[in-house]
């Protein structure tokens, strides 16, 4: 696991400076702290942080094939790397390291761009081809490791492990895309491959971008690999059940290779349960599992992360975190690069800073929800979608179009009374109630959130113009497997993925993931809808096959998840900081804002008369970023506003 960042000269074949390549790598020294070394030839510098993991000596990056005309910088894990050497060998390929690196690097000579079609893992990696001349880039399947990248003025492409290697560099332009904050305040994140900055990109999951010297424009990146829902597997649901956990197995065992010490994050929820399970089912030592509590009971799950640990005489850790811990949204900023607002980004941060104490890589439960169909918004989608397919669209907006408008919001009464949303929905075709139902802040509130001059800059585009796309390009119009793919391409890597890979690289620690293998994830494509919702009950599947692993409450209770007491603190020990930011000047000068909304939405928040926790610790968080960025933002900002007539307030 590290850090890979690099200078390339798209137009000819310019000296680039050590000292700017360092400066630029170095900046995300966290992801690698045991080792750095660079690379620079004509018109090319390569730059890497490592994080040793496997071949400690050995295995330094940046790295070559036999004669020096291949170099590679890699971040990631190649799981299937041991697998791959014999052929290789057979090749005629000669090994100097016993690293995953130098597989890609021959993989790459043997099989050119199709040696993503052999790769296992999650990974990000640039390699340069002197004898082709092509630079070639690609990012994992799934999304796990991050790659942005960038085309300067001058013609130098900059790419960089994360955004901060990118805004290093003196000739990157700070302009906000306003797409992408229109984005933020929808999701809660700048979805791929679009930045928080115009002119930065981040290479799209299962995508690779191939460019060579003297191109005039920057190619567009090229998929590899894309998920299909077939639905069709004819298996029973008891061989189901055990060829599941023959995959888990392989999953699992894959990710236990390591030269360092090696543990998992245990939260007591079915995912990590299952992965401990498994992990000790594999090892003859006890698993190191790691979990953390909160003082408030309300949002503490550790003592069924400890029947877990005690079930498989686990090396068990557990540190318990206030409820006020909010120390860490400036933090939060600079980590992210751009505006995250997903507020369990805190107790991720909090468990892998104490996983690290005790081990150098773990395994998470991340993607089991999207997978196995867990989240409870799915159940909700698909009793909405059996109501939609009772009757035509064109009766069904009107209808509940005008009901959603009518009906109150009211977030303070018990969840039956409130309607709003739900006919707001039922008006909805599926990928647009899918996207409604995921926005932090939705269409009509975004739309009295924005200034006037901010919703001219957007040129009519809208958050479910990407859900749009993306579902065009399911291949499947099966309910819970279209907003399955909506949330692959979308929540799993803007803000799952996003959010583990940046709070545990901050640490220095490397996450596995093995309920996000490319080939499980095939897999349960193939499988019927109601191997995953079955009768009301999500991951139906995976929770028959773990109750000889699992005790039932650990199976069968109410999903927690990694919640924060948001709407206490705005109230409480952050309303001042919350006043101060949404109404302060920051936020004002970008001329982004309604500020009479903005205004509005903190006083009834603060008062109780409604709950805008969430969108108000998205805001927060904006804040936030734009702090962290500092001048050179907001010099951006003045070049923006002047470019597309923005106004700095609105009423």
């Amino acid at each position: 696991m590290c850090g890979i960042s690099g200078l390339f000269d798209t137009r000819n074949k310019r000296d680039f400076p050590r000292e700017l390549i360092r400066r630029i790598n170095d900046i995300q020294a966290h992801r690698g702290p045991d080792e750095d070394d660079l690379h620079l030839e004509p018109g090319l510098a390569f730059g890497h942080r490592r994080l040793s993991v496997i071949d400690l000596e050995t295995g330094i990056q940046p790295q070559f094939n036999e004669d020096g005309s291949v170099v590679i910088v890699f971040n990631g894990e190649i799981y299937n790397y041991q697998e791959l050497v014999p052929e290789l060998k057979a090749l005629g390929h000669q090994f100097k390291t016993r690293s995953d690196t130098e597989v890609i690097v021959h993989a790459w000579e043997s099989w050119g761009e199709d040696c993503v079609h052999r790769l296992r893992g999650m990974f990000a990696f640039v390699i340069w081809d002197r004898n082709r001349q092509t630079l070639f880039m690609a990012r994992d399947r799934m999304g796990v490791k991050p790659l942005h990248y960038a085309l300067l003025p001058d013609g130098t492409l900059i790419f960089g492990s994360e955004l901060k290697v990118l805004t290093a560099h003196p000739e990157f332009q700070r302009q906000i895309d306003p797409l992408a904050v229109e984005e933020y305040f929808a999701l809660g994140y700048v979805a791929d491959p679009r930045c928080i900055y115009r002119n930065a990109h981040k290479l799209a999951a299962g995508h690779v971008l191939t460019l060579r010297h003297g191109m005039q424009r920057l190619p567009e990146p090229r998929s590899y690999w894309d998920v299909k829902f077939t639905l069709d597997n004819p298996i029973s649901e008891r061989d189901a059940q055990a060829e599941l956990l023959g995959r888990m197995d392989e999953s699992v065992r894959l990710r236990m290779i390591a030269d360092v010490p090696l543990g998992a994050f245990l939260s007591g929820g079915v995912d990590s349960s299952a992965v401990v399970a498994t992990m000790a089912g594999l090892s003859n030592q006890a698993v190191r599992t790691c979990a953390i509590g909160f003082d408030d009971p309300a949002f503490n799950e550790s003592a069924f992360a400890q029947q877990v640990a005690t079930r498989y005489h686990t090396d068990h850790r557990l540190e318990i975190v206030k409820s006020d811990d909010f120390d860490l949204i400036d933090t939060l900023a600079w980590l992210y690069d751009e505006p995250f607002a997903d507020s369990s980004a805190i107790p991720t941060y909090r468990v892998c800073q104490l996983a690290r104490k005790h081990v150098t890589v773990a395994l998470s439960g991340d993607g089991g929800d999207e997978t196995f169909g867990g989240y409870r918004r799915y159940r909700l989608h698909l009793a909405e979608e059996k109501a939609r397919q009772a009757m035509p669209i064109g009766l069904r907006r009107p209808v509940f179009g005008a009901l959603g408008q009518l009906y109150p919001k009211a977030d303070w009464a018990p969840r039956m009374f409130r309607a709003k949303t739900t006919f707001q929905a039922l008006a909805m075709d599926a990928a647009q109630a899918y996207q409604h139902s995921m926005s932090i802040l939705r269409t009509d509130e975004r739309a009295a959130l924005f200034s006037d001059g901010f919703k001219r800059s957007l040129g009519g585009y809208s958050t479910l113009d990407l859900f749009r796309q993306h579902a065009a390009q399911a291949g499947t119009d099966d309910p819970l497997a279209l907003i399955q793919y909506l949330d692959y391409k979308t929540w799993l890597v803007g803000d799952i993925n996003t959010k583990v890979d940046r709070a545990s690289m901050a640490h220095s620690l490397e996450v596995r993931e093995p309920l996000m293998d490319h080939r499980l994830v095939e897999w349960l494509a193939t499988l019927p809808t109601a191997m995953k919702v079955h009768d009301g009950e999500g991951k139906w599947l995976l929770k028959k096959a773990f109750e000889p692993k699992l005790p039932a409450d650990i199976l069968y209770r109410p999903k927690m998840g990694f919640s924060v007491p948001l709407a206490k603190w705005l109230r409480g020990p952050l309303a001042q900081r919350t006043r101060d930011a949404v109404l302060g000047p920051r936020m004002a000068d970008t001329g982004f804002f309604n500020q009479h909304v903005l205004k509005t939405m903190v006083d009834q928040h603060q008062s109780g008369l409604r709950d805008h926790s969430v969108s108000l610790w998205a805001l927060l968080m904006f804040d936030a970023f734009l702090k962290c960025s500092g001048e050179g933002v907001q010099s951006a900002h003045r070049h923006a506003d002047a470019s597309l007539g923005l106004a700095s307030t609105s009423a």
